[in-house]
């Protein structure tokens, strides 16, 4: 074969393998959990003023508003999924604001001190909420990024990194019980030794960015923007499995929901190169409930 001939029968060659190569990645499926493909979500990017989208959720037993919250300023954003065009009721000035959950006819914000501020849901129908309150000294000592509501009128507030689990080994959830009279609260623990990835241990602390009850199973998701990971517990906060989030699809998962029938909701903080979103994983009907 002359050599003119070798170098172009050469050129083919490495073609054909780069070719075969991408098609494998194209066709690698992402190690998900059984009823969602993390690989394969309806994207729906933010406008500007949700950047820096943090926590989302729905009212119990609905799927046709999204409640959005970003962390600098003091507002609740409602969305139509696909719809661009928002509404918002501001209920407090500028702070670091982590994540929303609607209790007792009640909307609870979290702040990152474990601050919750709260006003009835109705405010959400006028730009500037009225009757707006706060809880303070209600949780252990820490910073939080995560709160949920489990249709019974308790909130569930997951610690990022609290003082008290410190060299633990556990994450705190504070289970806070609404009752005329105030709070009650109760704290259960996630094991961090039970969070495994590939068979492996984490190799650093567990620290959550958001939780959400899966409303088919009773599972509990739970991401972590940090750890790039999907933890689900069962109902007792027991660790299932664990599963981890692809960097190039989750630029920074703040935020987690659910709607009625079970389809799963992220949301990511945008950057400078790209938008906000929330990423939608509809559930598989063919699996067991």
């Amino acid at each position: 074969m002359g050599r003119f001939y070798f170098k172009i029968f050469l050129v083919i060659i490495v073609a054909v393998s780069v070719a075969a190569t991408g098609c494998r990645n194209r066709n690698r499926k992402i190690k998900s959990p059984a009823a969602y493909d993390l690989g394969s979500p309806e994207k729906f990017n933010m406008p500007g003023s949700l950047l820096e989208i943090s926590g989302i959720t729905f009212d119990s037993g609905a799927n046709d508003i999204i409640y959005a919250i970003q962390d600098e300023q003091g507002k609740v954003f409602k969305l139509v999924w696909g719809n661009k065009k928002q509404s918002h009721t501001k209920f407090a000035g500028d702070g670091d604001f982590e994540d929303l959950a609607i209790a007792g006819n009640k909307m609870y914000v979290l702040k990152s001190n474990g601050v919750l501020v709260y006003f009835p849901m109705e405010q959400l129908q006028h730009e500037d909420a009225d009757s707006v309150a706060f809880s303070t000294q209600l949780l252990p000592s820490g910073e939080y990024e995560g709160m949920s509501a489990d249709g019974s009128g308790k909130l569930y507030v997951l610690c990022k990194k609290c003082d008290s689990d410190k060299n633990s080994g556990k994450v705190t959830v504070a289970s806070v019980g609404i009752t005329d009279s105030g709070y009650e609260v109760e704290n259960v623990y996630i094991s961090e030794a039970d969070i495994t990835v590939n068979n492996e241990k984490l190799k650093s602390r567990f620290q959550p960015s958001a939780l959400a009850k899966n409303p088919v199973t009773g599972e509990w998701f739970i991401i972590s923007a940090i750890n790039k990971l999907l933890v689900i517990t069962d109902a007792n906060w027991q660790v299932k499995e664990a599963w981890p989030l692809n960097g190039n699809t989750f630029n920074q998962p703040e935020g987690i929901a659910f709607d009625a029938v079970g389809n799963l909701y992220i949301s990511n903080e945008g950057d400078d190169l790209s938008a906000g979103n929330i990423l939608k994983f509809v559930r598989n009907l063919k699996q067991p409930q």
